[in-house]
Formats: C-alpha cells, structure tokens, sequence
C-alpha cells in the first residue's frame, strides 16, 4: 500500500510528522506500506517550512508542488 501524504503550511507539518514515524515503524516491522510525500509549496522559505522538517525528522518530499509566494 502507498499513502500520498500532502503538506503545505506549518500546522500541516506538525500533523504529518507522527504518520510519517508511524509508517516507517511499520516498515521496520515488514509491513507493507510506503508513503509518497507531497509539498504544496506554500510555505517555500526555509524558516517557514525547511526547518520544521529537520526538526520534526521529516524527510524531504517527492515532489514539491511549488505553488506559493504568487499573486
């Protein structure tokens, strides 16, 4: 099974942190179940989302929409 996991702002992050563990837990117990992770790109400066995924151990998305910052 793949779960598409989809963040854009910061309280996301904070939300997808404990499925992200959660599921590589499970996969160290073989189970079968990835993730894909996908960035809206609303928040594309560091402080307003690179440093929520070192902090909270959150591996770089697969893809990052890059949608914000536009008029």
């Amino acid at each position: 099974m793949i779960v598409a996991i989809i963040a854009g702002a910061r309280p996301n992050f904070m939300k997808v942190a404990p499925i992200i563990k959660a599921i590589q837990e499970a996969q160290s117990n073989d189970q079968d179940i990835d993730f894909r992770l996908i960035h809206t790109g609303q928040h594309y400066d560091k402080k307003m989302s690179g440093d929520f995924f070192e902090q909270l151990g959150i591996p770089e998305p697969h893809i990052n929409l890059e949608a914000g910052g536009g008029s």
